[in-house]
């Protein structure tokens, strides 16, 4: 196995491991339940860029390290102060969307090993590969609604295809939490195993992927990306826009306030 980390001095919050035609990358902030700073997507984002040179890898598999795969947005980073001028923060907002459009368009299979926690962000990385395996006790929750703002990153049409519109709306703006068994009944989870075989289970999946004709199977994988998701790259460009509008409302502080009091908010759409 080789360990892509040694020679790219370049990530501190992820790790590359390679493992024949399967390369792994794990999400490695265990400290911070793997929450996706700014900077930790800008390296999803240049891992996942960096698949294109290679040809040897026909399957990757995104995990986490620690407890859960990812408990999403780092909501601890401190803000820019002062703030940025809009057309930077519009710019700044759009990081998680580069990671996760990254991902998406990674040639190769992709497979996410999920164990415990995928909240919001890290929600939209399990969404954005081809396969998940989930391990008994995961769980999936979009709280972005409950704080006031809505979900971004290019990641609502992933969840929609992956569930349909009735389901999907329970998931965004119910901010429904799903655990392991109705994950795997909604579809979501393509494979439920004990958290001890997790890894194995993923290196199952993934040896079957590398062991069909690689050129066949990525411009299959390119065409049903494309067929699934035509509509949404017209459209999906707003989604940072919308962020930027409800991060500024009177309702968003409200929200804010009520998450983290654990009690009811009383909203009133300003």
């Amino acid at each position: 196995m080789e360990n892509i980390q040694s020679s790219s001095p370049i990530f501190q919050h992820i790790t590359i491991l390679r493992e024949g035609h399967i390369t792994w990358v794990t999400l490695n902030r265990p400290d911070k339940a793997n929450a996706l700073s700014h900077d930790h997507l800008a390296e999803i984002e240049t891992a996942a860029l960096a698949f294109r040179e290679d040809s040897e890898t026909r399957v990757v598999i995104f995990n986490g390290n620690g407890r859960h795969f990812s408990s999403g947005a780092d909501l601890s980073e401190p803000k820019q102060t002062p703030p940025l001028p809009l057309v930077k923060a519009r710019r700044r907002g759009r990081m998680g969307e580069r990671a996760i459009e990254a991902i998406l368009n990674i040639d190769q299979i992709t497979i996410a090993a999920w164990h415990g926690a995928a909240m919001g962000g890290g929600a939209c990385v399990t969404t954005a590969c081809d396969f998940r395996v989930g391990a008994q006790g995961c769980f999936m929750q979009y709280p972005e609604i409950d704080l006031g703002i809505n979900l971004m990153w290019k990641s609502l049409p992933l969840i929609l295809n992956l569930v349909g519109p009735a389901r999907a709306k329970r998931l965004v703006v119910g901010a429904e939490r799903l655990y392991a068994e109705e994950l795997l009944d909604w579809g979501i989870l393509d494979e439920l195993v004990a958290a001890t075989e997790l890894k194995g289970a993923a290196k199952k999946m993934a040896d079957f992927y590398a062991s069909k004709p690689p050129v066949a199977a990525q411009m299959i994988k390119q065409s049903t990306n494309q067929l699934a998701n035509a509509l949404n790259h017209a459209i999906m460009h707003m989604d940072t826009d919308q962020n930027l509008l409800s991060a500024r409302t009177e309702d968003r502080q409200t929200a804010i306030d009520a998450y983290f009091n654990k009690q009811p908010g009383d909203y009133q759409g300003n």
